[in-house]
């Protein structure tokens, strides 16, 4: 197995919980900076990675998580949330990426919906109808592989990724294509982490 992903059963996924790479929330702040609203959800914020640089940047942002990690309160977005921001900002579970997207969509005030997921999220005979009906309005390729995100309590060898990423972009009422977009982390990393 690759350092705790991919070949990983479910089980040992538990709630799937894996850190976000600090690079790839700089990425978006700066590719999406003019659209990324400034009342954001998090809801599945682990160790705040993605909250508190957009906090930092000056958005407020309500972090909660299905568990306690111990940064934000403890709510499951999918079954007992109700929000009023502008927007949710995630990395969620990979296998509940699209229900997420859904959730959203059903609060009225969110315009915008922000999910960092593996690209073959595209890949899927299951997902064609619902991308057909839900397309995103922008896709966030990363040309370069984000670090490497391990699987909460992997303690075996640490590797580079394998897994190409991107960030997805849905906004309420979009009809159209989605616009295909590439960045490369490097360029919004700090100087010892693009070495």
């Amino acid at each position: 197995m690759v350092a705790g992903v991919g070949l990983a059963s479910k089980a040992d996924r538990g709630l799937e919980f894996y850190r976000t790479p600090i690079e790839a929330i700089r990425a978006l702040i700066a590719i999406e900076g003019k659209w990324l609203p400034w009342h954001i959800c998090e809801p599945a914020c682990g160790d705040g990675a993605i909250a508190e640089p957009l906090r930092a940047s000056g958005r407020a942002v309500c972090a909660t998580d299905i568990v306690d990690r111990g940064y934000g309160g403890v709510r499951d977005f999918l079954t007992e949330y109700a929000i009023c921001e502008q927007g949710v900002v995630t990395n969620p579970p990979f296998s509940l990426a699209q229900e997420f997207v859904d959730k959203t969509f059903s609060f009225p005030s969110v315009h915008y919906c922000a999910l960092l997921l593996r690209l073959s999220f595209l890949e899927s005979q299951k997902r064609k109808d619902w991308f057909e009906a839900n397309p995103p309005a922008r896709i966030h390729v990363s040309s370069r592989r984000l670090p490497m995100m391990h699987r909460d309590g992997w303690d075996g060898n640490k590797s580079t990724s394998t897994l190409a990423h991107a960030w997805f972009i849905w906004l309420r009422g979009y009809d159209g294509a989605p616009q295909l977009r590439w960045f490369d982390w490097r360029d919004f990393a700090s100087p010892e982490a693009a070495e």
